[in-house]
């Protein structure tokens, strides 16, 4: 196919439950400009079927013989990407229609910007929509999301498009399992790069037993996950000597993740 205007990563590890529904959701968008690049990740489960069930010469399956994790899927989708801009989605999640039209054109019309995002709405098993993320819906602007990282992450993985030539020059760092995504945003934003959001909901965010999200909310202390994540990029910056205001802001979070940490271990030991 001749080169696509936007490459779409989509790692895939045992997701047969709602594999269909996303690849749907991704093929009958209204933008059709597209590469689809779907990266199996050593499933198990019939993930494979479904994905070679599409007959669509926009999919490009790649295989990966053993399970290998989300960073490494993700770091080779980057260096297969043929598109311009490369956007990321979730074997589990749903794009609507106008998803990649709405954020392919704010791309084109903005050179500035280097990752434009969407806000997100939660599902369920079912598809019904059981709410939305605080800290997503308050952060549309450059300097909001900025502002809010140096906190904690505030934009949904895959709601993202981004320039390839960032990606590529970024790429995913396999020391921050699970937070790879909030330490590649944080590398971004401290080199000065623009990211910002479309403001509407353009993706249902599912959010099940199984996904990383609902890990993540099940864990007693996320404040000690979101500071190994900003300490491994504080060191990172240091030993690069790379070190700004953005830098010094997010290590005075740190630190204060690190007390709010111990108050919430303090807190459960009490309640036991």
């Amino acid at each position: 196919m001749p080169q696509p205007a936007v490459s779409i990563l989509l790692p895939v590890y045992n997701s047969e439950k709602y594999l269909r529904r996303a690849i749907d959701s991704l093929v009958n968008q209204t933008f059709t400009d597209f590469e689809l690049l779907i990266i199996n990740d050593g499933s198990s489960d019939r993930s494979e079927q479904i994905i070679q069930s599409y007959i669509d010469s926009r999919i490009v399956y790649v295989k990966n013989e053993v399970n290998k994790g989300l960073t490494y899927s993700l770091n080779k989708g980057i260096a297969l990407a043929k598109g311009e801009f490369v956007a990321r989605m979730d074997g589990d999640d749903i794009c609507l229609p106008e998803r990649l039209q709405k954020q392919y054109d704010w791309l084109e019309k903005s050179a500035s910007t280097a990752v434009v995002g969407c806000h997100v709405s939660f599902i369920d098993d079912l598809e019904s929509i059981t709410g939305e993320w605080k800290e997503d819906v308050e952060t549309k602007s450059h300097s909001q999301i900025k502002k809010k990282m140096c906190w904690e992450n505030c934009m949904a993985h895959s709601s993202v498009m981004v320039r390839a030539e960032i990606l590529k020059q970024y790429r995913y760092n396999e020391n921050q399992k699970d937070t790879e995504d909030y330490d590649l945003w944080l590398r971004i934003l401290a080199d000065n790069q623009v990211i910002e959001k479309v403001p509407e909901k353009l993706l249902l965010y599912r959010v099940h037993e199984s996904s990383i999200t609902g890990s993540i909310l099940r864990k007693s202390n996320p404040f000690f996950k979101l500071f190994h994540c900003k300490r491994r990029f504080l060191q990172s910056r240091f030993s690069e000597g790379k070190w700004g205001m953005f830098e010094t802001k997010v290590l005075l979070t740190t630190i204060s993740n690190v007390i709010m940490g111990i108050g919430k271990n303090v807190k459960s030991i009490i309640k036991r």
